[in-house]
Formats: structure tokens, C-alpha cells, sequence
């Protein structure tokens, strides 16, 4: 079959919201150069790629302009959204082999949730890192930990004391990318906490190092910000809504669901809306 490009913005609160993503059906025939070259072409922070699988319902193959990356959110949910307006697939559980594993779906009627793997607590960051990478001072919530964890890539996750602060932070590029690389790490996603009612936290996304200087709305970050909200913040619920975008006039929603067990989580899904693009 003739592979097939869409144009896809997932995770959108509103109708100009959203992060896009390039998503690339019947993509067996393609090789790896191939798949490099439209994602880059297209331009998107990621294009996924969807091919037959022995081991789970489809492989997802993930590229951003520069490389290829082990898990998306958000082009997960545009892939997943997309197969079901296209009928491929219909409501109900299945699974993608990705290159961090073999994860879970839930596709229902006008959203879609993916699996992610627990979370994974590394280092913790010294603030002066961190505010050598942007042009403020003082914007850092001391009440926290600045920490690096993954829920499938690993980012330093940095607490901001408010989201009028989190909205005019000025990333240091060059900065960024010396500390991903002395970390070995995505990106950077900082994030303020939310007095609305129903909005856990706002955040924002830089991983320049992959040829992302800011992402509008980003389903690992957000499934691991889920998990560090329930860590150190509040452990009375195991649902999240964590928004993204709204300082680039993308505004974007992301929920996030954690099993708990024995005060351990156990499972953590990321779950969002796409829509296709006009071409």
C-alpha cells in the first residue's frame, strides 16, 4: 500500500489550539532516511509513522526534523485519533510497539489515552543550572525539587512560583542544549500550579536539542508532570488536567490518569483529542 500523509493537532482545548504533528499510515515501504527526510520536510516538532507489527496492533515509529525519538504524546494521540475517524481501527484497547516498548491504547469516541511507562526519578538539579538557562531570575518555585524524570524520556522538570513568571521566561538555547547533553536528557518542561478549579498546572516545554526550541502541548512531559504533582504536591487524586501552549497562543489540554498501588504508581495514561488539518 502507498503510504499517506495527515495533518494533525493534538491535545487542542480550542479550535486553534494544539500541537501538530505529521502522521504517515501504510509506512512499511519507507525506509529510515526516508522517514528522516518528511519529517523533516514536514517540519512538525514530530511525524509518526505507522507500520504492521508481530508483536502489538501497530509500530509507531517517531522522528522530529532532526532524529528519531522513542515515544511521542502528542503524535500518539493524533496517530490514534486518526485511525479511528479513518475506521482502521474502532472504540475500544489495543497497543504500539515503540521503541521504549509494547504500551497500551484506550480509543474512545472523541478521545484517545496512551500507556506510558512508570515513572523513573533521577538526578536532582541545582537552580543555578537551571537559571543559566533562561534570561530571568527568580522564577523558581524553592518549595519543590527540580528533578529529572521519565515516564519514556527523560526532562528536567522545573517548578515556577507563578504562571505570570512561567508565561515570560526567555530560554537560553545554547544553554539548554549544554545541560541536555550533560544529562542526557530531552528537554527542559517547567511548570506553575494552578489555582482554577479545574486546572492542575500550566506548563511549558523546551528541547531544543532535537530541534525543539518550544512544544505547544507534550504528552510525556505531561504523564510524567502528573506523576511529580502526585509525588510532591498532592497525592489525593489520580487524575490530572495540565494545560501547555497558551504562551504561544496554542492553547492545549492534557489529561492525565495514574494507577495507584501501595502508594506506588503503577500505570500512567495521557489522554487527549486530535483533530485532522486542512491540507
Amino acid at each position: 500500500m502507498i503510504p499517506k500523509i495527515y495533518h494533525l493537532t493534538a491535545f487542542l482545548k480550542e479550535p486553534n489550539g494544539g500541537n501538530k504533528a505529521g502522521v504517515v499510515i501504510n509506512a512499511d515501504s519507507l525506509k529510515e532516511e526516508e522517514m528522516q527526510k518528511i519529517a523533516k520536510d514536514l517540519g512538525y516538532s514530530e511525524t509518526a509513522f505507522v507500520l504492521n507489527s508481530d508483536k502489538a496492533s501497530f509500530r509507531i515509529r517517531f522522528f522530529t526534523p532532526l532524529s528519531e525519538v522513542g515515544l511521542c504524546g502528542h503524535a500518539t494521540i493524533a496517530t490514534f485519533n486518526l485511525l479511528r475517524d479513518l475506521k482502521i481501527i474502532d472504540i475500544g484497547f489495543y497497543t504500539q510497539e515503540t521503541n521504549v516498548g509494547i504500551l497500551k491504547l484506550e480509543i474512545k469516541k472523541d478521545l484517545v489515552y496512551m500507556e506510558q511507562v512508570p515513572p523513573v526519578y533521577s538526578d536532582y538539579i541545582d537552580p543555578l543550572e537551571i537559571e543559566d538557562c533562561f534570561l530571568e531570575e527568580r522564577f523558581i518555585a524553592k518549595s519543590y525539587p527540580i528533578r529529572i524524570l521519565s515516564t519514556g524520556m527523560r526532562e528536567i522538570f522545573v517548578p515556577v512560583n507563578s504562571i505570570k513568571n512561567l508565561n515570560r521566561i526567555t530560554p537560553i538555547i545554547k544553554e539548554i542544549n549544554k545541560l541536555s547533553t550533560k544529562y542526557d536528557i530531552i528537554g527542559v518542561h517547567c511548570f506553575a500550579l494552578s489555582d482554577e478549579e479545574n486546572v492542575d498546572a500550566y506548563g511549558r516545554n523546551f528541547a531544543p536539542i532535537v530541534g525543539i526550541n518550544e512544544e505547544s502541548a507534550t504528552g510525556t512531559s505531561n504523564g510524567a508532570l502528573g506523576c511529580y504533582i502526585h509525588n510532591y504536591i498532592d497525592e489525593s487524586k489520580d487524575t490530572y488536567i495540565l494545560r501547555q501552549g497558551y504562551s504561544m497562543n496554542q492553547p492545549s489540554e492534557i489529561i492525565t490518569k495514574l494507577t495507584i498501588k501501595e502508594d506506588e504508581i503503577k500505570t500512567v495514561f495521557v489522554g487527549g483529542s486530535a483533530r485532522i488539518l486542512e491540507e
